[in-house]
């Protein structure tokens, strides 16, 4: 096996490909010589994004729906075995956010961000690992947040659930592993994309969402780079990395600078 891993002629589903980081990464894989199943709930921007793949030379299949919707997974799973032939790389993108103070903060939002952002990677993972097993050199990758490193005051539900996803995807690394199937762990920082304004809920504005933030594109070659060198973690851009070192060496300066949001 050759140290780097090929992407031209992998065969990907990208969810949360409607925008943000998830078009980017479909835009640069079809770039790359890709080919793309793209799963995500908004019609015409998705369809936006399939034109952008379509546009690089690309093969894609649009499927409209819910990642938390086991009908809808399975439909693009199908999609990549009918349209693909098969399927090499898995973007568990998809996501909701949500900011304000957990004690105010309606009883369900939690589960709601914990069904988005974790269960429903797990359940997507756990039922294209057939198809997976079967791929060439076949890869997850899980779009986290630095944020699954370290809590923040006014995001509790998404700590929550990005902490949950980083500990899953450590636990089942080895596990894929046997089976031939690798996982790579993204930790993007904050990004110029439409995230924020699909907060689930809240009042005021996130910590960082007054700053200039990383490119999705940035992002977006950063993973594709990542998936080629056969990397098992990514902090994606300067800002990304500063926070995790920051958090390692002098986790007592980002408290301080934290406590101030709470």
């Amino acid at each position: 096996m050759s140290r780097r891993r090929t992407i031209a002629g992998k065969r990907a589903l990208v969810t949360g490909a409607s925008g943000g980081i998830g078009r980017a990464i479909a835009v640069e894989l079809a770039q790359r010589g890709a080919c793309c199943v793209l799963l995500a709930r908004r019609c015409d921007p998705l369809h936006e994004t399939a034109e952008l793949v379509r546009g690089a030379g690309a093969k894609c299949v649009e499927v409209v729906g819910d990642v938390t919707q086991p009908a809808d997974r399975q439909r693009a799973i199908d999609a990549a075995a009918d349209g693909l032939g098969g399927l090499d790389l898995l973007v568990n993108n998809a996501g909701v956010g949500a900011h304000g103070r957990w004690l105010d903060a309606p009883a369900d939002r939690l589960r709601h961000l914990m069904e988005v952002n974790f269960f429903a990677v797990a359940q997507l993972t756990r039922e294209a690992m057939p198809l997976l097993q079967q791929g060439l050199d076949p890869v997850v990758v899980n779009i986290g947040s630095i944020l699954g490193w370290r809590g923040v005051p006014q995001d509790a539900e998404y700590c929550s659930s990005k902490f949950a996803l980083r500990g899953w995807g450590e636990a089942i690394r080895p596990e894929l592993a046997l089976r031939g199937v690798a996982l790579l762990d993204v930790s993007p920082a904050s990004t110029e994309s439409g995230f924020l304004q699909n907060l689930v809920a809240g009042r005021g504005e996130a910590p960082w969402g007054k700053q200039r933030g990383t490119t999705a594109e940035f992002v977006a070659q950063q993973v594709v780079h990542a998936v080629a060198c056969r990397k098992h973690h990514l902090a994606a851009g300067w800002r990304a990395k500063a926070f995790l070192a920051l958090n390692r060496y002098a986790p007592w300066l980002l408290e301080r600078k934290l406590s101030q949001y709470g």
